[in-house]
C-alpha cells in the first residue's frame, strides 16, 4: 500500500519529504513487528540484539562498552539492561580478570535457547520474500547504504 494511503495524506512537499516519511513509517512497522516476535520469548528487540552480540563473542567475554558500540540502535543505559538480562537468566556477569573495574558478560544457555527459538522468525522470511524479490532486497539495501553515505 502506498504511504499516502497508509497515513491518509494527499500529497507531500516533494519526493524527498515523501521518502523521509516512508522510511520512518516503514521503520516503525518493521520495529513493531520485530518487537512482537521478540516479545513471544519475553524479551525486547534490544535484548535480542544483545544476545546476538554475546553469542558472536562467545567464548570470549563482552563488556558493556563493546555491546554499546555494536548495538543497532542507541542504548544509553546498557548497565540497567544488563541487570534485567542477568535477572532473567539470559546473561551471566563476572568481574573481569584483566580490569577490576570492568565486568565480563557471557550469554547463558537460556539466552542461547531463546536465540535459537527466535532465529527464524526474526529473519522475517514469512513476510519479506512474499513482498519483495531478492533482487529488490539487494537494491533496497544498496539504496539505504547510499542514503547513509
Amino acid at each position: 500500500m502506498k504511504i499516502e494511503q497508509e497515513i491518509k495524506v494527499s500529497k507531500f512537499s516533494n519526493e524527498w519529504h515523501r521518502c523521509t516519511v516512508n522510511i520512518l513509517y516503514t521503520y516503525n512497522w518493521l520495529n513493531n513487528e520485530l518487537e512482537q516476535r521478540a516479545g513471544k520469548e519475553g524479551i525486547t528487540l534490544k535484548q535480542f540484539n544483545v544476545l546476538r552480540i554475546l553469542r558472536g563473542q562467545y567464548p570470549k567475554p563482552a563488556t558493556n562498552n563493546l555491546i554499546k558500540s555494536r548495538m543497532l540502535s542507541n542504548t544509553p543505559d546498557i548497565s540497567r539492561m544488563m541487570d534485567r538480562m542477568v535477572t532473567k537468566g539470559l546473561v551471566s556477569r563476572c568481574q573481569s580478570g584483566g580490569d577490576k573495574r570492568a565486568v565480563d558478560l557471557f550469554i547463558t544457555d537460556k539466552g542461547l535457547k531463546i536465540l535459537e527459538n527466535l532465529e527464524e522468525p526474526m529473519l522475517m522470511t514469512d513476510i519479506l520474500p512474499n513482498r519483495i524479490s531478492e533482487k529488490e532486497a539487494i537494491q533496497l539495501s544498496a539504496l539505504l547504504d547510499k542514503l547513509r553515505g
